[in-house]
């Protein structure tokens, strides 16, 4: 773990090369626009497959991998430092500083949006607009906020990775997608089945615990909130409330499909609402 630490300062002070090639760093089509598309927990960038000829026809959108997915080699991921957001968010960064990008218009899906949150307070320079796809401030309920899930609920679904990842999996796929799209819903089992089950474990105990609500405010640029009609992880109340706290100016749009995925299961609809999005003021 100590050389992957190592391995990744240097990408930093080598301009990000290293980072590029890890994490499977791709730019496709052309157009002064530049889009960035950060896949959610569970996929890897192929899950964008089906929008992707939509967008790189007129603008130049960047993909890569997160480090626990299932596409990057696992000796890269270090249980040390990926315990926060932070760290995938210094990736976001650095790839973006590696490219020489200095304006872009970010979609991130599920614990993604909360990356680019994060990264747009740090460095709101970089973002033209936040595009966020099934977000989550907090995914426990408390007495004045409704995530979606109690205490319990997590400890079951953590026991059942544990004691068979591949039960859980078949389980947890159909239910995620929501819709029935066995094409989406085999998609996503595949990149499920990728991913070495004890860090599919640590990202997702990691992903259950975030609270980003104290800091929603701290945002400035100008966000649009993508939710579906039924999604299994993310209640419709959520919208509504990154809409009221998020600081810049927020609107929600609500794709009348189910599922936490619809990039693969409806991604017709989504498209549209990206490109509005990204052609917008």
């Amino acid at each position: 773990m100590g050389s992957c630490s190592n391995a990744r300062a240097g990408a930093v002070r080598n301009g990000g090369s290293s980072l590029l090639e890890i994490l499977n760093v791709r730019v496709v089509g052309a157009g002064e626009r530049v889009v960035v598309l950060s896949h959610g927990f569970g996929t890897d960038q192929s899950a964008w497959s089906r929008v992707l000829p939509y967008l790189q026809r007129d603008h130049r959108v960047v993909l890569y991998d997160h480090v626990c997915a299932g596409s990057v080699n696992p000796d890269h991921f270090d249980f040390r430092r990926y315990t926060t957001l932070d760290a995938y968010v210094e990736d976001l960064l650095t790839i973006l500083d590696a490219l020489g990008i200095d304006r872009c218009f970010f979609v991130g899906h599920s614990f993604s949006s909360m990356m680019g949150i994060l990264a747009s307070i740090r460095r709101p320079e970089l973002f033209l607009k936040l595009i966020l796809i099934g977000a989550s401030p907090r995914f426990l309920n408390d007495e004045e906020y409704h995530g979606g899930f109690e205490r319990d609920d997590f400890d079951k679904v953590f026991a059942a990775m544990e004691s068979n990842y591949e039960a859980w999996v078949r389980g947890f796929a159909p239910l995620a997608v929501g819709a029935d799209v066995p094409a989406a819903v085999q998609e996503f089992s595949r990149t499920l089945f990728n991913m070495r089950p004890d860090i599919s474990l640590f990202v997702s105990q990691m992903a259950f615990s975030i609270d980003l609500r104290g800091v929603l405010g701290l945002v400035t640029t100008p966000c649009v909130v993508v939710q579906t009609a039924k999604d299994v992880s993310v209640p419709l109340s959520v919208g509504g409330f990154l809409r009221d706290h998020l600081g810049g100016h927020t609107i929600v749009e609500y794709l009348p499909v189910e599922g936490h995925l619809p990039h693969l299961s409806a991604p017709a609809a989504l498209v549209h609402v990206l490109r509005r999005a990204i052609t917008s003021p």
